[in-house]
């Protein structure tokens, strides 16, 4: 009978021991969890990005748009950066964003958001997933709403593309514990003209809120007028890499897989 109280205190403290190592640890055990995001399709993703990437060993996810010159004339490149381990994300076919919104005068009228119906933003979307499967060979990955517009012709899309993807990022900053994250609306931080100074303090804060990072970059070095400059991005990722003990660094389709997983056993 002693025998049996002994082992079940023991059993007691082990699991006690292992919900509080990972409630300090939540993010596949380590503090924080980092999903570096590039969007566009940009050349300046082969030839600057991913040679940084590989310099620290970090898998990321591209959202690709193909109708892009940048894909277009980088389609073997693209092919060989996701047999590499990287997330090639739908970011629709045609990039149409709401016109009718301040400061998008910019929006021309055949990619007006506001102006499509719901299906033709589906239809694009699903074209674009058969497109990427033919090159990665994958059924699963995530989403992107081009600039952060959830909607078509005023209609709501999101629950449309909820069985295509794992996941949909969104354009909100700001940090997530995993109890917090919508999968179909993931906060980030898009970064421009930014110092590496406040880029590493938002990583900082990640590890100390134990929560998601998402970073949301368009040009590197150029290449985009969203744009930071190629140092600062080096610098950053280095910055990643020498904190690596408490942070998670992988495609955003793991990570949401991950944040799936956990959020259905609470």
């Amino acid at each position: 009978m002693q025998t049996i109280k002994i082992a079940t205190l023991i059993a007691v403290l082990a699991a006690t021991a292992l919900n509080s190592w990972a409630g300090d640890l939540p993010w596949n055990g380590k503090k924080a969890a980092v999903v570096l995001t590039y969007d566009d399709a940009l050349e300046i993703d082969i030839d600057t990005v991913l040679p940084a990437l590989r310099k620290e060993g970090f898998k990321a996810t591209f959202y690709v748009t193909p109708s892009f010159p940048g894909f277009q004339k980088r389609v073997a490149d693209w092919k060989a950066l996701a047999a590499e381990g990287h997330e090639l994300g739908n970011h629709t076919l045609f990039h149409p964003c709401e016109g009718n919104r301040k400061g998008r005068e910019w929006v021309a009228a055949d990619r007006d958001l506001s102006k499509w119906s719901k299906k033709r933003i589906v239809d694009d979307i699903q074209v674009t997933n058969t497109l990427l499967e033919g090159l990665d060979g994958k059924t699963e990955r995530t989403f992107a709403y081009p600039c952060g517009d959830t909607k078509a012709g005023g209609e709501s899309y999101v629950d449309d593309i909820r069985p295509m993807f794992v996941a949909a990022r969104g354009v909100t900053a700001g940090l997530q514990t995993l109890d917090e994250v919508n999968l179909f609306n993931v906060n980030s931080y898009m970064a421009m003209g930014d110092t590496a100074d406040k880029l590493t303090k938002m990583v900082d804060d990640a590890i100390a809120q134990r929560s998601l990072m998402v970073f949301l970059f368009h040009g590197v070095g150029g290449g985009h007028s969203i744009n930071v400059d190629a140092k600062v991005h080096a610098e950053l990722l280095a910055y990643i890499k020498a904190h690596s003990a408490d942070i998670w660094v992988a495609p955003m389709v793991d990570v949401a897989n991950y944040i799936k997983q956990q959020q259905a056993t609470k």
